[in-house]
């Protein structure tokens, strides 16, 4: 494992190469893990290597209480590239893997993560069916967050009591972790309070996670960066594009730590949708360019696609 923390510090900071001379040097002990192969199918996806994910994942076929691991970060590039089905599918067989496992709580943390993206991606039936089958499975501190998270972002009414006392259970179990009180809970309450259309009050209950917003938790499936992409959402509800813009490159500029999460694709629509806001047409359709040749692959009927190139259109 300390391997795995010194590779994972490595792509964090995008120093790719270290990462590899460190990955290679564990290898060469004897020293191979699951989270080992796991840093390496990261490492390839930073360098838009696809034979070389390919070949962690197929390391880990039929390898019990492995393969669930890197099937769920399939489903995570899958999705990056807009190719939800195939997302949802390889997020099925890690479920499926992990329940095999008897692991109920990490199988949870499967169904919390696709709640999230659904959510995040505009699925918001899919996003709670999703968040009801993690917490039928588990009610654990993650799974409460990513189920919490994908319910708030769907911004229904008939759902933000659930959200809230999602966000009770949270505070009431945790009350002294760092994680929960400066991260996840102020992440809910932004979400929520955006769906007011209380935007600067959304940034301002995102403070309290600006201190942390950078790392991730090793222990959490989630998206990292979550915060930084609600405050970009806010600004430009705000219509304060030059600071949406910053908050979405800080996304880009920090690839070693969102990794290949949807919303390192997203934030490239954000960026455009910043700039546009701001009047640079030609830095915003280039912008928009960029995440449209990302997924330039992706399913069709997927509604912030829609809007992206609806928003295009209008730019040209």
């Amino acid at each position: 494992m300390s391997y795995f923390y010194v590779v994972t510090a490595y792509l964090s900071l995008n120093r790719l190469e270290e990462a590899r001379a460190t990955a290679q040097e564990a290898q060469a002990k004897s020293f191979d893990s699951p989270w080992l192969r796991f840093n390496l199918y990261q490492l390839a996806f930073l360098q838009n290597d696809a034979a070389g994910m390919a070949l962690q994942a197929a390391w880990a076929v039929g390898k019990p209480g492995v393969e669930d691991v890197l099937f769920g970060a399939q489903a995570d590039t899958a999705a990056y590239s807009g190719r939800l089905l195939d997302a949802r599918e390889f997020s099925r067989r890690a479920v499926a893997s992990a329940l095999r496992g008897k692991e109920r709580e990490t199988a949870a943390s499967y169904e919390a993560d696709v709640a999230v993206r659904e959510a995040l991606l505009g699925d918001e039936a899919e996003a709670r069916a999703r968040a009801a089958a993690a917490l039928t499975l588990s009610t654990a501190r993650d799974v409460l967050y990513g189920a919490a998270l994908a319910l708030a972002v769907t911004a229904n009414a008939r759902v933000q009591t659930q959200t809230e006392k999602l966000i009770d259970d949270l505070a009431k179990q945790f009350p002294e972790d760092t994680l929960v009180q400066f991260s996840y809970i102020p992440t809910i309450r932004a979400q929520l309070a955006f769906n007011r259309k209380e935007f600067s009050k959304a940034i301002d209950v995102l403070q309290a996670a600006a201190p942390y917003e950078f790392g991730s938790s090793t222990t959490a499936l989630f998206p990292a960066l979550i915060p930084i992409y609600l405050r970009g959402n806010a600004y430009l509800a705000l219509g304060r594009g030059g600071e949406a813009v910053g908050e979405f490159q800080k996304i880009l500029d920090h690839s070693g730590v969102v990794l290949n999460e949807p919303i390192a694709a997203l934030a490239h629509l954000g960026l455009a949708r910043g700039k546009a806001i701001s009047g640079e047409k030609t830095k915003a359709r280039s912008a928009y360019q960029d995440f449209l040749s990302l997924w330039k692959d992706a399913d069709t009927d997927i509604p912030i696609l829609k809007q992206a190139k609806a928003e295009y259109a209008k730019l040209q």
